[in-house]
């Protein structure tokens, strides 16, 4: 089992312009791709208790390596 992250760009939605990144790291046994898949539940969440944001972007990491994938799905070094 790894730590995995989701890290995610949110914009406030009174300010569109005012952006800043976040990150969700957990434990994860799987592939980058699952990631991406499983991850709406996590930012459903986030946005849920952070009701003047909205997600823009966001893509999954190992943070200890150097592969990532976005949430496309497309995996690539970094």
């Amino acid at each position: 089992m790894d730590i995995i992250a989701i890290v995610f760009t949110v914009c406030a939605l009174a300010h569109p312009n005012q952006c800043e990144e976040q990150r969700i790291e957990y434990f994860w046994n799987g592939s980058l791709r699952d990631c991406i898949q499983g991850a709406q539940p996590y930012l459903a969440q986030w946005i849920g208790e952070h009701p003047n944001w909205t997600v823009k972007r966001y893509h999954c990491e190992f943070p200890r390596k150097k592969d990532r994938a976005d949430a496309r799905g497309a995996a690539r070094p970094t």
